[in-house]
């Protein structure tokens, strides 16, 4: 196994997003969800659930520094900001400490790139100083680079502090592509941090993102307070890797 997968791996497990947004989640989906932020190699960065289990979620990983993210506006990401801020103020006053709500992509599809703007601006104000907001701008929804960009500049515009790809929830989700794009926009824009979720399962695909934001925005960048996986399938691969397994790409894991 090469070092630099294992590195890879170790950076990447810090970065996680562990999530459950299954129709069927109960209270023993999320305790077990929790269960599995605090390995033997260290902690995910947070977990992500339904906002009605955010306080389950604070109570199960007590003082573990593993944050709680709940969705808003998920996944259907419709144009209706009151809808959107009252998901966010529920999640906040659960004590969650990150939201991810989904930017209207379809209105701005039709050509209305106002509604987004006010959506995200109204819920970052719900947010407050210190609960973060990572908007989800569904690229593989909007598909083409002008669409990715725009939708990515209105979101750090008007007080994003992540952009996210995707919900997980349609055919197409994270790509490098639209990972380039986003990146680009941080560099341009100087604020804001990355999510890149859906379809990530081994470690080397993890590591092309890292490479993708070290290029772009420098080495040091990348950490658990600028970037992040939405990928629950890729910690079994991580964590092989770590115990000294080959990896899914290179013969190990799946």
């Amino acid at each position: 196994m090469s070092p630099d997968l294992k590195q890879t791996a170790s950076r990447a497990l810090a970065m996680l997003d562990l999530t459950s947004l299954n129709d069927s989640d109960d209270e023993a989906a999320v305790t077990a969800l929790c269960g599995k932020a605090v390995t033997p190699h260290g902690t995910v960065a947070a977990v992500c659930v339904w906002p009605r289990f955010v306080a389950l979620a604070k109570a199960r990983l007590g003082a573990s520094g593993v944050r709680v993210a709940a969705v808003a506006n998920f996944p259907a990401g419709d144009a209706d900001i009151d809808l959107a801020v009252a998901d966010t103020r529920a999640i906040v006053a659960a004590g969650g400490d990150e939201v991810d709500v989904v930017f209207p992509y379809r209105a701005l599809i039709g050509g209305d790139a106002a509604i987004g703007a006010d959506l995200v601006r109204a819920c970052k104000a719900a947010c407050g100083a210190d609960v973060l907001l990572k908007v989800i701008i569904e690229s593989g929804e909007l598909k083409d680079p002008d669409s990715i960009r725009t939708a990515s500049d209105i979101a750090l515009a008007n007080g994003a502090d992540f952009i996210k790809t995707s919900t997980g929830k349609v055919p197409v989700n994270a790509t490098l592509e639209a990972a380039e794009i986003m990146l680009t926009a941080i560099r341009d824009h100087g604020n804001g941090a990355f999510k890149a979720a859906g379809g990530i399962r081994d470690t080397a695909t993890a590591g092309a993102y890292l490479e993708m934001a070290d290029r772009n925005l420098g080495p040091d960048w990348a950490s658990p307070h600028t970037f992040r996986f939405g990928a629950s399938g890729v910690l079994a691969d991580l964590l092989s890797v770590l115990e000294g397994g080959a990896g899914a790409a290179n013969g190990g894991g799946y």
